[in-house]
């Protein structure tokens, strides 16, 4: 199975650097959804089964075009959704937010108030990923930057945890799945090994 891994385009709390977790988020600003067409158009060639997105407006509308041009709906899923920031959401200082989530390594129970710990995460996004894995052989899910930062590194065989890697909006993770597990084929179109 092939899963193209996205993340949802520009809204005005990326330009602003504004903690925004919580549903149903921010929309796409005019850059992001010319960032969802040519994501649709970048991906044009690639025969994608199913178009899955969190239930953030963000998020949908990313994959919106990419579903219309093949003639798909976008198949919300809440379970895609970001690392809720609890008491820090809407705030501009993501310390607290990003300190906890590196925490998970060693403390996996720890969470924000209001929050998750790294099981419920990666029980409801591990849950996810399986369910649109075991019906496609290729599919595209759109979801949010920390969400994809932690899981990937934590699930894929070649991929360090925790990753330093960039992930900017519209950024596409190419994962492949065994009876091993993951492998990250490409983050951001670079080709890992």
């Amino acid at each position: 199975m092939r899963l193209y891994l996205i993340r949802h385009g520009q809204t005005e709390s990326n330009v602003n650097h504004v903690l925004d977790t919580a549903h149903p988020g921010a929309p796409l600003n005019r850059t992001g959804l010319a960032q969802a067409e040519a994501l649709a158009d970048r991906l044009a060639d690639v025969a994608i089964e199913a178009v899955y997105a969190s239930d953030l407006t963000r998020a949908v509308q990313t994959a919106t075009p990419l579903a219309t041009r093949r003639g798909l709906g976008v198949r919300q899923m809440p379970a895609l959704r970001e690392i809720p920031a609890g008491v820090e959401e809407l705030k501009t200082d993501w310390t607290r937010y990003v300190s906890t989530l590196a925490r998970w390594v060693s403390e996996p129970h720890f969470k924000l108030e209001n929050g998750e710990d790294a099981h419920t995460f990666f029980a409801r996004y591990d849950a996810a990923i399986a369910r649109i894995a075991q019906a496609h052989e290729v599919a595209a899910a759109v979801s949010h930057g920390a969400a994809m930062r932690v899981w990937v590194p934590h699930r894929a065989s070649n991929v360090e945890s925790p990753s330093i890697r960039v992930l900017a909006n519209t950024d596409v993770i190419l994962l492949e799945s065994s009876a091993s597990g993951w492998t990250v084929l490409s983050w951001a179109d670079e080709v890992l090994r």
